[in-house]
């Protein structure tokens, strides 16, 4: 009865293009959304991503909007100016003091690895990736990225997407690691939050997406893929825990895909506006192959 009174689920039926992919077709995507709502406007940072062996995730958009679906951007960082080989999804954060933080996934160039450098500016048009600094930095068997962040009485709670690097064959398989931290800098590791469930459609890998406190509990939405060739196109799910480092998973099937191509609807992401409502953003894939960023308001 919790979780049928907390969860809001995606209804593509309902959204409408926030962001459309840079180009038509296969591998061309606009998504990985983090989203905050400050003085009235909804801030939207998200990847854009071409083909492999064109570009994959070359930029992160940083964007503003009165209405939370017409977007004006802000700055863009791209891939050459973070040394990264390709960006993924960033978190977007407004620190207590009202400075703002862009955590950024990046990419080891030549390598399976993957690491989270932090940006901080007084204004999210002024991000300059000269200042960044490195969060994240995984280590020779383990890439670290696509963050979510929440600050929550006082202390930091991150969950990011974990992959095994020692065998490149199974560098697509991800588990969800959390961690805390005093100031959204220098992380302390709990252990593995959530994994996937063997003979269940998120067998290979899963991903938390977004994290919402209910009722005295976690809820967590997560994305999860059955096999490495669901890579890319995961779909959405969702877990419960009364501890935010120990989660788990709701459900024989996902709770919510796309009808088109491989059914991916992932990197679901929830911002809360004045007067109880909530607006949702995700990464949806379309008829063509290539993703668009929807959104939703509930």
């Amino acid at each position: 009865m919790w979780i049928d009174e907390h969860v809001v689920l995606p209804d593509p039926d309902r959204a409408v293009v926030a962001v459309g992919p840079p180009a038509a077709g296969d591998g061309h995507w606009a998504g990985a959304p983090s989203a905050v709502a400050a003085d009235g406007l909804i801030y939207l940072a998200y990847r854009l991503r071409r083909p492999i062996g064109r570009g994959r995730g070359y930029a992160v958009v940083v964007a503003r909007s009165s209405d939370g679906e017409r977007f004006e951007t802000l700055t863009t960082v791209t891939r050459e100016e973070m040394d990264a080989e390709s960006l993924e999804r960033p978190s977007l954060v407004r620190l207590p003091d009202g400075r703002w933080r862009l955590y950024l996934s990046c990419a080891t160039e030549g390598t399976k690895h993957w690491r989270v450098e932090a940006l901080e500016a007084a204004d999210p048009a002024a991000f300059d990736a000269r200042s960044r600094v490195t969060v994240l930095p995984g280590d020779p068997k383990t890439g670290v990225k696509d963050t979510v962040i929440v600050r929550r009485g006082g202390l930091w709670h991150l969950w990011a997407s974990c992959h095994p690097l020692v065998n490149p064959e199974e560098a697509d398989r991800m588990v969800t690691d959390y961690a805390t931290s005093a100031d959204g800098l220098e992380w302390t590791w709990h252990g593995t939050a959530l994994s996937g469930r063997p003979g269940l459609w998120d067998e290979r890998g899963v991903r938390v997406s977004a994290v919402r406190w209910r009722g005295g509990r976690v809820l967590a939405y997560y994305d999860g893929r059955a096999s490495a060739a669901e890579n890319y196109e995961e779909r959405t799910g969702v877990a419960v825990g009364a501890d935010p480092a120990a989660l788990t998973a709701l459900g024989d099937t996902p709770a919510a895909a796309s009808p088109y191509g491989r059914a991916g609807l992932r990197y679901l992401e929830f911002v809360d506006l004045p007067g109880g409502a909530v607006r949702l953003y995700y990464e949806f894939t379309r008829p063509d192959g290539a993703h668009e960023l929807l959104t939703e308001l509930r």
